[in-house]
């Protein structure tokens, strides 16, 4: 699943998720969206770094507008805490929400929005720090308040809602083309088979999906390897539904 996150209406990468180590890329959303939709692919996944960040959603008439176009499925988070805002990125185009600080702050209200909107339009995102006993302890507020919920207990917290999609970001991979953390998304799939994980943070080869592929995660969110174009349109093939 391709990725293209937002700050001020451009398209940038964060490096471990530090807003001082950004990288701004020269090409619009428009022109990456239309670019991933030749490639293949069905999806596109957007982050509103500016709502991650402040709480409420700054990038939202652009998202809107991508929407509209109807040209690839948007999965988008990006500051959704409140129920209003979800409703309106539904109702215009986009086909799920993704909802991160709010799932750990607010654990009764998004569980209500689960049961009420349906799982499969909503994806729930923790992100994650491992410990010194390699614990992924979540992270929230644009990755800047660190909390010492585990993984483990964040998504057995929802049990009861019907909760299908969970995407699960290793902060210290995320950016830096190290490779994704199997361990932990070989543990995710151990302890929760049901749920349909998304795996974001280090891709940077065919290699790295073919190996997330096989150990049956669902999707993998890939930003800076395909912005920069280091996987090819050969090599994506495979992964890419409509190629």
């Amino acid at each position: 699943m391709p990725s293209i996150d937002l700050r001020g209406g451009d398209c940038v990468r964060l490096f471990q998720g530090d807003f001082a180590a950004e990288t701004r890329y020269p090409s619009t959303p428009q022109q990456l969206l239309s670019r991933y939709r030749r490639l293949g692919a069905c999806w596109l996944h957007i982050v509103d770094l500016d709502g991650a960040r402040g709480g409420t959603p700054a990038n939202r008439n652009l998202i809107l507008e991508l929407a509209a176009q109807r040209e690839l499925q948007l999965q988008v988070g990006g500051g959704l805490r409140e129920r209003a805002a979800i409703d309106q990125l539904l109702a215009r185009g986009v086909t799920r929400v993704v909802i991160g600080s709010a799932a750990v702050e607010q654990r009764e209200q998004v569980a209500a929005w689960l049961r009420q909107i349906g799982p499969e339009r909503i994806c729930l995102a923790f992100d994650v720090r491992l410990d010194a006993a390699a614990v992924p302890r979540l992270c929230t507020r644009g990755w800047q308040h660190r909390t010492t919920v585990s993984l483990w207990d964040a998504v057995a917290g929802y049990a009861d809602t019907g909760l299908k999609h969970v995407l699960c970001t290793d902060i210290e991979r995320d950016g830096a083309l190290a490779g994704p953390n199997l361990a932990l998304y070989g543990e995710a799939l151990q302890r929760f088979p049901q749920i349909q994980w998304q795996a974001s943070g280090g891709i940077r080869s065919a290699a790295d999906l073919a190996a997330l592929a096989a150990r049956g995660v669902a999707a993998a969110i890939s930003g800076k390897a395909l912005l920069e174009q280091r996987i090819s349109p050969e090599e994506l093939r495979p992964f890419l539904p409509n190629a």
